[in-house]
């Protein structure tokens, strides 16, 4: 397991846009693409607007749970890892991606994430938190 320190900040989820991407890992490659995760946890753990981000994984299929302070962090997370993507989706295949935050941040990334195809999730409702993280 490896684990990266972030700063302390307090967190308010009125702006917080997550991505959550799904790969399916081919056959004989999944320890080549653990491999991959503690280069995409060190490059993540410079961004100042990176709330949280972590793997999971299940079988075959390698999620990334990450959040970030609005559309131009996520934008900003991206363009940094841009190549360590590459890498992966040289083997594995995108399931699916998910991006979930305020509607008005979500318009801010579906011109630029629109070849992800991503299913969008405007937030609704939820408990703010009341802890410094």
């Amino acid at each position: 397991m490896t684990l990266a320190r972030v700063s302390v900040k307090t967190l308010s989820m009125s702006n917080v846009v997550s991505i959550h991407p799904y790969f399916k890992v081919q056959e004989g490659k999944l320890d080549d693409f653990k491999g991959l995760l503690p280069r995409f946890i060190s490059a993540t753990a410079t961004e100042d607007q990176c709330h949280w981000y972590d793997f999971t994984i299940c079988g075959d299929i390698v999620h990334c749970r990450e959040a970030y302070e609005g559309a131009e962090g996520l934008l900003a997370h991206i363009a940094n890892v841009e190549g360590l993507i590459g890498e992966a989706l040289g083997m594995s295949e995108l399931l699916r991606v998910e991006v979930h935050g305020p509607e008005a941040e979500l318009a801010k990334l579906k011109e630029p994430l629109a070849e992800l195809n991503p299913d969008y999730f405007s937030f609704h409702s939820g408990v703010e938190p009341t802890a410094t993280l």
